[in-house]
């Protein structure tokens, strides 16, 4: 597997600044982030999704705007037609079943996690995060000042997946933001 760079290596630092005696939120990047993204044609969605299923050995696909995870990989359905593969290859689609392609270069992922978590991520982002609204494996797409962005809630908290150009000017507004909440950067 190649080794991925994150867009914020040269400013990523491990700090802590405590609020009120608290750290509220929980900030770590995926260092070797590997999305595979798949679409299928309207007519073949049926034969991609049993390509895939068969290739991860799953039973089924998620559904629209929602993920699945394990230890080894998740897949997320970020559209009708097109699913990301975190952490596991795929074979190539012939032209007529569909198309594959990395992203793995294109996308800086942060996770954000703790008790404010949530109301954290509300500053920036015009969704209802609310746990009946949001569970868990929950997947959207939405923009942080005028940059989409797709947003999952894994086990572990909030996944960000921010395109690679606008990943350090984002970072930037975040921890300045994170602040006011004391927070952890691992």
């Amino acid at each position: 597997m190649v080794d991925r760079t994150s867009a914020l290596d040269k400013n990523y630092e491990i700090v802590k600044k405590i609020n009120d005696e608290k750290v509220n939120l929980i900030f770590n990047r995926n260092i070797n982030l590997q999305i595979t993204q798949v679409a299928a044609w309207p007519d073949t969605v049926s034969k991609v999704e049993l390509i895939i299923s068969k290739y991860l050995k799953i039973l089924s696909l998620p559904r629209s705007n929602f993920a699945e995870d394990n230890d080894s990989f998740a897949i997320m359905r970020v559209e009708p037609l097109k699913w990301w593969i975190l952490g596991s290859d795929i074979p190539l689609l012939s032209t007529e079943e569909g198309t594959t392609l990395d992203l793995s270069h294109s996308f800086t992922n942060i996770q954000i996690s703790g008790p404010s978590a949530k109301l954290f991520l509300n500053r920036f982002l015009p969704l209802d995060l609310r746990d009946n609204s949001f569970p868990i494996n929950k997947v959207a797409s939405s923009a942080i000042h005028h940059v989409s962005v797709k947003l999952w809630l894994s086990r572990n908290g909030f996944q960000l997946f921010i395109p690679r150009g606008y990943a350090m000017s984002l970072w930037e507004i975040f921890q300045e933001s994170a602040t006011q909440f004391g927070y952890e950067i691992k």
